[in-house]
């Protein structure tokens, strides 16, 4: 079941018609050049446009309506160029792999075109929030309604998650203002956390621990950080090897803080009360981690973004394994979850964005496409479990929220 809510607010072609065309990848000579590359580039540069799969004229009409909200003409305009440069091909089509499993996805649409949508987390309420990164945003879902609000953040906060605490208080990274922002739901105050440090810009994913401490990273910045909510003090650490880029985290089950390094082929472990860093090196050095997550027996399991592979590792041992992902080294796995003992990762570098489901008992894969209003732009960037087993995933570029429901077959499971 696809339940798509519709995208009824407009962005202003203000902003895009002040972009500086010079700064962005040049699109191939044709009627229509100029306009698509001022347009597009107020955003993002024209790298997405070169390395999509294309698209028939209809679907990059409905691939820019959920980016903005063009006036017909130029509508017109834009698809016709799009269309003929860019036509539908297949460099970069997954390697799907069929299964017995069925998924079903429920889909939002947010409603403020343009502010890419990432990061759902389900709340203590069992709402749904996610951000909107480009537009300062953080977001609420009602699922059994389809009710949403948004709630407009500090002007240039820029957003990279938002994960609640226990008492369903929302917390939100500024990736671009250097905060933490604490959320009140009902009336919308915001209280803000800034960094004590100047080199520490740009706070990232975060994760509560079960003492109610706030863990985070700081890829660029190359730190980790732990705020107590009771007092607002932060603790910053910079990890012992330069250019580690920390990204996701998760807590394990005695309080310790594990963090994936996107800047080089580690993991992280942080001593929940110490701070105190363990590095784990990875054998292949082209390995590069986006996100990890924590079976219920302790053992880490990762995605390697850099040479397309699943990553496992546990801390007994020592032991590391990997398997190839379906897609190959080109693949670029992302974000990942554990439920009930499988394992669930996406292939972002694929288009589409392939969902994998790993079974580590045989060492199975199965794979399927993400739904993305009919085409293919991806990308899913971060997914949750809900406490009823469900999945939270996104597509940013389409701004689409999804919970993906799993029906096992009769006696598995």
């Amino acid at each position: 079941m696809n339940t798509l809510a519709p995208p009824f607010l407009t962005l202003g072609l203000t902003l895009l018609l002040t972009a500086s065309p010079g700064t962005a990848q040049a699109l191939p000579d044709g009627p229509g050049q100029q306009e698509v590359t001022s347009l597009c580039s107020a955003c993002h540069d024209m790298r997405p446009i070169q390395q999509s799969a294309g698209y028939s004229r209809a679907d990059w009409r409905d691939l820019i309506r959920t980016m903005i909200q063009l006036p017909p003409d130029t509508e017109g305009r834009v698809t016709a160029y799009l269309a003929d440069q860019f036509p539908p091909n297949d460099r970069r089509t997954p390697t799907l792999v069929p299964g017995t499993v069925e998924l079903d996805f429920q889909t939002w649409v947010v409603p403020t075109l343009g502010q890419r949508a990432r990061d759902p987390v389900e709340a203590p309420d069992g709402s749904v929030w996610w951000v909107g990164q480009w537009l300062d945003i953080v977001g609420r879902i009602d699922p059994k309604t389809g009710d949403m609000r948004e709630y407009p953040l500090p002007a240039g906060a820029k957003p990279h998650s938002v994960t609640p605490d226990s008492e369903g208080t929302m917390w939100y990274l500024g990736n671009r203002n250097a905060t933490i922002g604490k959320l009140d739901p009902d009336t919308g105050e915001i209280v803000e956390f800034s960094m004590p440090e100047p080199d520490a810009k740009d706070p990232h994913t975060g994760e509560f621990d079960g003492a109610g401490r706030f863990w985070f990273t700081l890829q660029h910045s190359n730190r980790v950080g732990q705020l107590d909510p009771s007092t607002g003090a932060i603790k910053l650490v910079e990890l012992d090897r330069p250019r580690s880029r920390p990204y996701g985290i998760k807590i394990d089950a005695d309080g310790h803080a594990w963090v994936a390094c996107n800047g080089g082929p580690c993991l992280y472990r942080f001593d929940g009360e110490t701070m105190t860093q363990t590095r784990i090196d990875l054998p292949n050095q082209e390995s590069r981690v986006r996100r990890l997550d924590i079976a219920d027996d302790g053992i880490i399991w990762y995605v390697n973004s850099g040479a397309g592979r699943l990553g496992r590792y546990d801390p007994a041992t020592g032991a590391i394994q990997e398997w190839p992902s379906p897609s190959g080294p080109k693949s670029h796995p992302y974000a990942i979850a554990i439920i009930d003992g499988i394992i669930w990762y996406n292939e972002s570098g694929m288009r589409p964005d392939a969902l994998v489901r790993f079974d580590p008992e045989d060492e199975s894969f199965q794979s399927w496409p993400i739904p993305s209003s009919g085409v293919y732009a991806g990308i899913l960037r971060h997914m949750r479990a809900t406490t009823d087993g469900d999945l939270l995933i996104h597509q940013s570029a389409t701004n689409h929220i999804m919970r993906v429901s799993v029906s096992e077959p009769a006696g598995e499971g």
